[in-house]
């Protein structure tokens, strides 16, 4: 099972001599020698080596499609940050959903990764029951997972949870209809688009785009496991290459583990942040002359174990003194956590996503290009619900544990280095604090004493467990599962396992997969984010400390120990060929009633008096250079009353054919060169404002920016919603020329 395939994969002895012989007389490359043969010889999307034309294992069956799941980019707050004062005003880039199925003609599995914050269960009960819709019962709980990129700038709104509910406006249904449909779209683009072919799969490691920002928990680590690994965050990129039978790439599947927070806590515009910019990238690289979100190559970028992991590579320091933060606690003497902030690489937050983005794109397209390993075997998977707050688990020979109901510790409340909380909390706190437990008492209850038992030595701040008003403030039951393509064991983790977490959960479903003999040359990766989201997993020597990860681990000091076993029990059924006997599990609740929404309608929208929505009110200049930023402002309603924006734009920016005389689009909002702000002023009135940041390989020409929305004139007895556009007026791009 999953051997690995050699470069020449069988060639025979007459077919090598003749080829290095005609190589060696004639000088000629191995192109020609690919001509007589009629092999294939693309270097940048074939798979294998010139004497390699077909492998001898039989194909799979694959699909890959991708599609829009951006939702209203207006006033419906960010996911990630937990700040319900974050609220989306334009569009950076555009959300993507990126589906992958694979079948090897016994069993199929599918995989998304989606820019969206995390999978909430909400979010994966509404996707499979559309595509039970659909499909029925091929696209199931047990053979579909669903991972987000971690991006902290796409819009919330859709838990089921309390504490979720609360710091996201609630359960929004103009968010999470986008969602589900986008995945969806994907899903069906993927499944429509199955064709015969196969997997190859790479590995590397990319430096100087990550650093661990709790490297006080890790410390606390054992140091015979520390000394097993060079450095305390993963730098492993894995590569999945995908193509037809011809050799040619039809997409590939990368993970790799870093925090998508380069687009930082003051942002608010919708961004697919540094992994979804890498997917741009890539996508652009690979559909070239087309459009952002079109073309059929699909780049799929997965986040992983990134719990501890930050983007911000020039660490945290105090923003009042520039002198490096309290290493334990991350706090400045003036200011506490609030002034201790991690940048960088970049001079600001959209530099930075362009570094990192950019780090993680050329190194996936490295591997992508020299991929020769080819991924064969069969496809397996496993899964269960788990109910995670009542897990014994086997400590030693002699001493058992459980896991505990959810729990925040104080720490949780001090945010982190990539956004620090606003009260005076600080990480690494192990005892509580009485004025703030006083205020929980009177607002929430205090924890029982057999909470705080269970979570020592966290000081709990919410009892989430003990919460249920409205509705359960957190998840009891959870998604665990594996599935395997061949010799790559995908393993989607409900959460954020921090850097040694996924190491030792690689490690634990690698031996027992290997236990009998099968899968023995195996890659092993944490897909994070997926399924339902459990905030943090640290092991529990980084739980000891207390900081942010492990404030959040939110079942107690053994949630580690419980998911290496439910892992552990989901490998050793594949290996044995024992699936079946695994219990299902108890089934997620679909909460029907009681889900809060706190978002008010979008108001009757107003405009400055003789003017009409689409008008310009700061106009563009004559002349540009490339490199300039064009900016044009126009009278604009509200985007929430746009409705689904999926697949459509806000802004085009358009150059003039002269030989068709007609305006052909060349920018959208999904693209990286342009910025949609939406501003909303007093009187009902708001603006839109588009910048183009013209790059440098932009052709000479004339321009013009176009704006496209809907405005509400009035919404009772009857919503009447029209629609408007605004051009800018023409302006040219002029050559830059450069002296010295």
């Amino acid at each position: 099972m999953g051997r690995r395939k050699s470069v020449c994969c069988g060639c025979s002895a007459l077919e090598v001599t003749l080829a290095f012989l005609f190589v060696i007389m004639t000088g000629v490359c191995v192109t020609l020698v690919a001509m007589m043969f009629n092999w294939k010889t693309d270097t940048t999307d074939t798979a294998v080596g010139p004497c390699c034309p077909e492998s001898q294992d039989p194909p799979y069956l694959i699909g890959v499609g991708r599609a829009d799941c951006t939702g209203p980019p207006a006033e419906i707050p960010l996911m990630g940050y937990a700040n319900p004062q974050q609220t989306a005003a334009g569009i950076h880039t555009r959300l993507y959903s990126r589906a992958f199925i694979i079948d090897d003609r016994r069993r199929r599995v599918l995989f998304v990764t989606a820019d969206v914050g995390m999978i909430s269960q909400r979010l994966r009960l509404e996707v499979l029951q559309a595509l039970q819709v659909k499909y029925g019962d091929l696209y199931r709980q047990d053979n579909v997972v669903l991972s987000g990129t971690h991006t902290h700038s796409g819009p919330a709104g859709y838990f089921q949870y309390t504490l979720f509910m609360i710091t996201s406006k609630g359960y929004i249904k103009s968010s999470i209809e986008p969602l589900v449909n986008g995945i969806v779209k994907s899903i069906d683009r993927a499944h429509s688009n199955m064709k015969p072919g196969r997997i190859y799969r790479s590995t590397g490691e990319l430096g100087d785009s990550s650093l661990n920002r709790s490297p006080h928990s890790y410390l606390n680590n054992p140091e015979d496991e520390r000394h097993r690994y060079k450095q305390n965050t993963d730098k492993q990129v894995t590569v999945l290459k995908f193509t037809d039978l011809d050799g040619d790439g039809i997409g590939m599947l990368s993970w790799f583990a870093v925090h998508a927070v380069s687009m930082n806590y003051t942002n608010r515009m919708v961004s697919s942040d540094n992994m979804g910019y890498a997917s741009y990238l890539m996508e652009q690289d690979k559909n070239p002359g087309e459009l952002p979100g079109q073309g059929g190559f699909v780049a799929g970028f997965s986040s992983s174990n990134l719990g501890d992991v930050s983007p911000n590579t020039k660490g945290p320091h105090c923003v009042n003194t520039g002198l490096p933060c309290d290493y334990l606690n991350s706090s400045c003497p003036v200011g506490g956590t609030k002034l201790c902030k991690a940048f960088g690489p970049g001079e600001d937050m959209f530099d930075s996503t362009r570094i990192i983005g950019h780090n993680i794109y050329r190194k996936a397209k490295e591997l992508y290009g020299s991929a020769v390993e080819e991924v064969t075997g069969f496809l397996h998977f496993a899964h269960q619900w788990v109910n995670m707050t009542d897990v014994t688990v086997q400590i030693n020979s002699t001493h058992t544990a459980t896991t505990c109901k959810p729990a925040l510790g104080h720490s949780f409340a001090a945010g982190t280095t990539d956004g620090g909380g606003d009260l005076n909390f600080t990480q690494g706190a192990v005892e509580g604090d009485p004025f703030w437990d006083g205020i929980r008492d009177a607002l929430v209850g205090k924890p029982s004493n057999q909470t705080q038992a269970c979570h020592h030595p966290k000081p709990i701040l919410f009892s989430t467990g003990e919460m249920n008003k409205p509705l359960p403030w957190h998840p009891e039951v959870v998604d665990v599962q594996i599935i395997i393509l061949g010799s790559v064991a995908v393993v989607p983790v409900p959460g954020e396992m921090t850097t040694m977490s996924g190491r030792r959960l690689r490690e634990a479903v690698r031996q027992e997969l290997q236990s009998d003999g099968a899968f023995r040359d195996l890659e092993v990766v944490i897909a994070g984010l997926s399924n339902i989201y459990t905030h943090y997993i640290t092991t529990y020597e980084e739980y000891q400390v207390q900081r942010y990860e492990g404030a959040s681990t939110i079942y107690g000091p053994h949630t580690l120990s419980a998911y290496l076993q439910k892992y552990r029990g989901l490998a050793r059924a594949i290996a044995q060929d024992r699936v079946s006997e695994l219990p299902v599990g108890p089934q997620p609740p679909f909460f029907q009633n009681n889900l809060i929404s706190l978002l008010a309608a979008a108001g009757v929208d107003g405009k400055p008096e003789n003017s009409s929505f689409g008008d310009v009110l700061d106009q563009v200049l004559p002349v540009y250079r490339q490199g300039d930023v064009v900016s044009v402002t126009f009278v604009a309603g509200n985007p929430r009353h746009s409705g689904d924006m999926r697949d459509k734009t806000f802004v085009t920016v358009e150059i003039y054919d002269n030989r068709t005389n007609t305006w052909e689009v060349v920018y959208t909002d999904a693209s990286w060169e342009t910025r949609f702000h939406w501003l909303k002023g007093s009187n009902r009135q708001s603006n839109s404002t588009v910048e183009w940041h013209i790059p440098p390989a932009a052709p000479s020409g004339s321009y013009r920016i176009r704006h496209f929305g809907h405005y509400m004139l009035r919404r009772f007895p009857q919503p009447i919603i029209n629609p408007y556009e605004g051009v800018s007026d023409v302006f040219e791009v002029a050559a830059s020329f450069y002296y010295q």
